[in-house]
């Protein structure tokens, strides 16, 4: 198996999603998150935010609701179950609250391989733009690509 490396810069149809209360409100409690800047509207505007701020690692969560899932899976022609989420990295620009409609871009920046192409490495990024069009997160995840015969580079 290889990937096909023109696939390098393909960017994927941009979808755009809110930030909605409830959802917030349930991924605090499934990664124990306490501060009530997270919860509380009036926690949080006291702190300097115009509303309930989402955490940080909520942006990775969010990233399920792209109408098109799995579209990087049927890009590359894999089977689920030779992936590995590898990486998650994210750059912040400004806080992203509750009610923040967020239109998200995703695209491939670069594929390589390791081990003499036993695996694959899939770097894609994501821009995430609040409703005024201002770029409030980049987002940058490795998926990483298992060969089932590396024979086959």
């Amino acid at each position: 198996m290889q990937l096909d490396k023109g696939l390098i810069g393909h960017t994927f149809k941009p979808f755009t999603t809110v930030v909605e209360a409830g959802k917030v409100k349930l991924f605090c409690k499934a990664i124990g998150e306490e501060d009530p800047i997270h919860t509380d509207e009036a926690a949080a505007k006291e702190a300097g935010y115009p509303g309930v701020v989402a955490p940080l690692t909520f942006l990775r969560a969010l990233q399920a609701d792209d109408p098109d899932k799995g579209g990087l899976l049927r890009m590359l022609n894999v089977d689920i179950g030779l992936i590995l989420h590898g990486e998650q990295h994210f750059e912040y620009f400004a806080p992203v609250v509750v009610g923040d409609k967020l239109t998200c871009q995703q695209k491939v920046i670069d594929i390589y391989d390791k081990k003499g192409g036993a695996l694959w490495f899939v770097v894609q990024e994501m821009d995430m733009k609040n409703q005024a069009g201002k770029l409030v997160a980049k987002g940058r995840g490795v998926t990483v690509v298992r060969n089932p015969d590396p024979a086959k580079k």
